[in-house]
């Protein structure tokens, strides 16, 4: 037993108290802070989340400095989107080139966005610029005024502004595609939605690792919006474009404020107005729930939301529902809308369905309209409809067609363009001229302005006769197109858009023409002394050089307005009792009233009374002098002599050389055209006979068959019929190797290289004009030897003089060119002085310009300014260029003209107009003009050079005038077809038309009616 310590056998014992401090048991610190952490943080997340009350405020900081400004020069500070089906759309993606395109054609930058450095870093990292996106654009025309007269507002049916949306509707949407979208946080984030996102995001990673997992979509509306606006094709392609769209919508949210609200509704209102729903018959590309309800089952967007914002009644149940399901059917189809829409109408139908149940289950919309809704079902409208861009405004048609030649783009793409235009056009006196001229049509009209009578029209014609009239303005830099209409309900354009014969009109171009000769000779001869122009050799038949020569030496005087005064009392017989050889062949030409046929009038005098015959000389003086006014190697200087030993060396210098000009005009005139284009343009410069158009067939077209040749001539000659035989014969005879090239061309009526030029051009079309000469040397000897060959003088003598005619009106032709002839060829036959070449009133009112202008000719403009991108980063402004201005015609030529039109009206053909314009004190306004009738027919039978049967194709009757010193144009009265035989109207219909429209062009004219200045 062991024995107790002594201390402890005590009844008082007490143990002593140790001195050491008790050890306590320790607790961790350490995971109580990390579960308040891990508490705080998802408390963060969860407010962040809910809230998105931090991120509002850093991202709002970092996206309001990506900015842009609009700046008056040209910028390189802009990055332009290089895909996607919005800015696609929009214009937005092509604008560098159409840019270009319009700097080409003399439009200059004006205004132009420059980007901040941020935005420009932000941009190039892919992202897209944030800015208020248009849900509804289009191409937007304004008059010379500022008034607009056009506008395509696409799409053409939205919701203007919140409060326009039914809540059936905008609920809908936010339970099919995004339920957390108008959470009552002021600065929630709509961009993400996080449960919907971190699925989507397993969903992936697990098909990475493949794990078999169902997909779920992450996508919210304003996702989804930069998604079918801006990706690529408007899809998600890859990881890279969703972070994309996330990061772009997120800072497109926040750039305006932390607070979303207005954002999340205009992001709710942008879906709704935008969503793709796949391409309708008919309409073309649908977006937005408002076209798609009229593009897929013709339901009026207006009644729809009329219906859905009324009342629930026994009379309107069935149509709420009907609307109703309509609208949650495009809402579904949106994900799939090529197939629901065109194909899967059942699955569509069954989706609907579920929706529309789940949508009453939740008390989203009212039971009875479920009901409705389910009880209905969709019609779907498959009837093509109407275009809903035409407009019968040719003003306005003309402007839509010039621009989207200037930008390559079709009338269709130009409507959806973000751009607007200021034109030049007046669009209160466009639409009055246009009610006008369609006025023309009844009876009561016509018996006003007097259009009935000898000379005119019948009642009983009235409805069949089409106009067109064009006003230009002449303003410091350009003509600008006032008025441009027609009384055609179609949208073809009788003023820019057809060739008409439009007979004496031709002989402004001709005497035009004629005193340009003379100027030309006047500048030539001038400082010569007499002596000097006595030894000056004229061939005989030039007898324009021979009048200025005589008259320098006779007179004296070095003064051009005197001489050209002097050159319209020039006379020339006005008998028709004289055959012309011209355009291969000997004709015939009369004047319209026979009494004249036995007058001897001056020029000035011709022309007041339109007489035709001295006009026919005069261009038959004109070719003479266009084929011998260059004396040095010219074809008549070889002529004269043919035993003269330098010939041969002549006739080399002269084949190179002009031979080569030759190659030069013919490869300009055809390289830029397609193949087929080129031989259309050919052809329709041949006079329209089986033999000639056979022979140039055969030459062209080497390898074609009979069978197409068959084809070719029953498209060219519709009213003949050619048998198989016929067609052989025809074949066989204008074998390649039955003519040579000059042979072919004095066949057609046409120079032989012309005919080489295109062959070889559409046999090597990537061919260079240096190659082109090079391989044309052996052509040009040969087309030129053959002249002096033929066996008998006088079969020589007349192949000479086809040639030289030919190659004279190639030369006039390019003088009409220069004062604005629209064609690439005219007709080498002295019937061109009375209209058989064709010409357009625009044209014509283009020379009537230069006369105007004092011998400058100015663009025409119909065009000032074209603003692309209003209000978006990238906008751009262009104007049209004030720098193209050029002199075509001296001075005193044009006022000489304008001179002698101003007698036309005063005392000649035009005179019903003198004195039926007044300015503002009373005084009669000058004017002045030239009358034209056409009457344009197929000959069905000539004999010695008569036309003795024919068949009426068209009658124009057209006035091309001026009107005080500003302002110019032309008015035509047209009768297609056929039934023209029916009608005997002369120029005095337009004439008379245009004096009753005096009182409409009145305050225009006055200036008291005025546009903008510079437009």
């Amino acid at each position: 037993m062991s024995s107790q310590p002594t201390e402890r056998q005590f009844d008082n014992y007490r143990p002593k108290e140790s001195t050491a401090k008790p050890v306590k048991a320790r607790k961790s610190k350490a995971g109580i802070l990390w579960v308040i952490l891990i508490l705080a943080t998802a408390y963060l997340l969860e407010f962040e989340v809910r809230t998105s009350y931090y991120q509002s405020h850093f991202l709002h900081q970092y996206a309001s400095k990506l900015t842009y400004k609009k700046r008056d020069y040209r910028s390189n500070a802009v990055i332009y989107p290089e895909y996607g089906p919005f800015d696609d759309r929009h214009g937005y993606s092509q604008l560098p080139k159409k840019i270009e395109r319009l700097i080409e054609r003399n439009y200059q930058i004006t205004q132009q966005v420059v980007f901040s450095p941020m935005l420009m870093d932000y941009t190039e990292k892919g992202f897209f610029p944030p800015y208020h996106e248009k849900s509804q654009s289009g191409l937007l025309i304004r008059d010379c005024r500022a008034m607009t007269v056009f506008d395509f507002s696409y799409p053409k049916r939205v919701y203007q502004d919140q409060d326009t949306i039914p809540q059936q509707v905008m609920s809908t949407l936010l339970f099919i595609e995004n339920r957390e979208m108008l959470s009552p946080e002021t600065n929630y984030n709509p961009v993400v939605d996080w449960p919907r996102f971190v699925l989507a995001a397993a969903s992936q990673v697990a098909e990475l690792v493949g794990v078999d997992m169902s997909k779920a979509g992450g996508s919210t509306l304003a996702t989804q919006i930069e998604k079918f606006r801006h990706s690529n094709h408007g899809l998600t392609l890859s990881i890279k474009d969703k972070l994309l769209q996330i990061g772009s919508a997120i800072v497109r949210v926040y750039q305006q404020g932390e607070n979303t609200v207005n954002a999340r509704q205009r992001i709710v209102q942008d879906y709704l107005n935008t969503v793709p729903l796949s391409s309708a018959p008919g309409f073309g590309e649908v977006h937005g729930i408002g076209d798609g309800l009229w593009a897929w089952f013709k339901t009026d967007f207006a009644q729809a939301n009329q219906l859905l914002l009324s009342r629930h009644t026994p009379q309107n149940g069935a149509q709420r529902g009907k609307v109703f399901r309509e609208i949650v059917a495009l809402m579904i189809a949106q994900r799939r809308p090529s197939y629901y829409l065109l194909q899967g109408h059942d699955d569509l139908e069954s989706l609907v369905d579920s929706y529309l149940r789940l949508l009453g289950r939740d008390s989203l919309i009212e039971t009875k309209l479920m009901v409705a809704a389910l009880e209905s079902s969709l019609t779907f409208n498959t009837t093509k409809l109407a275009t809903t861009n035409q407009t019968n405004n040719k003003g306005i048609n003309a402007v839509r067609i010039r621009t989207a030649g200037m930008l390559d783009l079709n009338l269709y793409d130009l409507d959806r363009y973000d751009l607007a235009i200021n034109s030049t056009f007046h669009g209160d006196l466009q639409q009055k001229v246009s009610d006008y001229l369609r006025s023309l049509a009844q009876v009561n009209s016509a018996e006003r302005i007097g259009l009935l009578g000898q000379r005119l029209l019948s009642a009983q014609q009235l409805d069949k006769v089409l106009y067109s009239f064009t006003l230009y303005e002449s303003t410091d830099s350009a003509n600008r197109v006032r008025i441009q209409t027609d009384s055609i309900d179609q949208p073809f354009d009788i003023n820019e858009g057809s060739k008409l014969e439009l007979g004496s009109t031709a002989k402004l171009r001709v005497l035009a023409t004629y005193l340009d000769i003379i100027a030309e000779l006047q500048q030539r001869f001038s400082a010569m002394t007499v002596a000097d122009l006595r030894q000056v050799d004229v061939e005989r038949k030039d007898h324009i050089t021979r009048w200025v020569v005589d008259y320098l030496i006779t007179t004296r005087d070095r003064n051009l307005t005197r001489m050209l005064d002097a050159a319209l009392q020039r006379e020339y017989s006005a008998s028709p009792d004289e055959r012309f050889f011209t355009g291969g062949g000997l004709h015939v030409f009369n004047n319209f009233n026979k009494k004249e046929n036995s007058r001897v009038p001056t020029l000035y005098q011709a022309l007041q009374e339109s007489i035709n015959l001295p006009f026919v000389r005069l261009m038959q003086d004109i070719v003479s002098y266009s084929s011998s006014y260059n004396s040095e190697g010219s074809v008549s200087q070889l002529l004269r002599n043919d035993k003269d030993p330098r010939r041969e060396e002549y006739l080399k210098a002269f084949a190179k050389r002009e031979g080569s000009s030759f190659v030069k005009r013919f490869y300009r005139k055809y390289r830029q055209l397609a193949p087929e284009q080129r031989l259309e343009v050919l052809f329709d410069g041949i006079a329209q006979q089986e033999q000639k158009l056979s022979a140039v067939y055969r030459y062209v077209k080497p390898y074609d068959g009979a069978r197409e040749l068959k084809a070719f001539l029953n498209a060219r000659l519709p009213a003949k019929h050619f048998s198989d035989k016929e067609i052989n014969a025809l074949y066989n005879k204008y074998g390649e190797d039955k003519f040579n090239l000059a042979d072919q061309g004095y066949i057609a009526r046409v120079h032989p290289l012309e005919l080489w030029v295109l062959r070889y051009l559409n046999e090597y079309p990537e061919t260079g004009l240096t190659q082109v000469l090079d391989d044309a040397q052996p052509q040009l000897q040969e087309v030129y030897r053959w002249l002096f060959r033929t066996r008998y003088q006088n079969a020589r003598d007349v192949r000479i003089q086809v040639m030289l005619e030919v190659e004279a009106f190639l030369s006039i032709h390019q003088r009409w060119v220069r004062m604005g002839y629209p064609f690439e060829y005219m007709v080498p036959s002295l019937g061109s002085a009375l209209g058989s070449s064709g010409d357009r009133p625009a044209a014509l009112a283009e020379l009537m310009g230069i006369i105007q202008n004092d011998g400058y000719r100015f663009p025409t403009v119909r065009i000032d300014e074209l603003q692309f991108a209003k209000d978006t980063p990238y906008e751009v402004t262009l104007a049209n260029n004030k720098q193209m201005v050029t002199r075509v015609m001296h001075q005193e030529v044009a006022r000489a003209l304008k001179r002698a039109l101003a007698n036309v009206v005063q005392n000649g053909t035009a005179r019903r107009l003198n004195g039926s314009l007044m300015d503002n004190q009373g005084q009669a306004i000058v004017m002045g003009g030239k009358t034209g009738t056409g009457d344009n027919r197929i000959a069905t039978e000539i004999r010695d050079g008569r036309k003795v049967a024919s068949t009426a194709i068209n009658r124009t009757a057209t006035f091309v005038f001026y009107l005080g010193d500003r302002h110019f144009g032309t008015l035509t009265a047209f009768v297609p077809g056929e039934k023209a035989d029916d009608f005997s109207f002369t120029s005095a219909l337009p004439l008379q038309v245009l004096k009753g429209m005096m009182p409409i062009l009145s305050p225009m004219i006055n200036q008291t009616e005025q546009c903008q200045a510079g437009l």
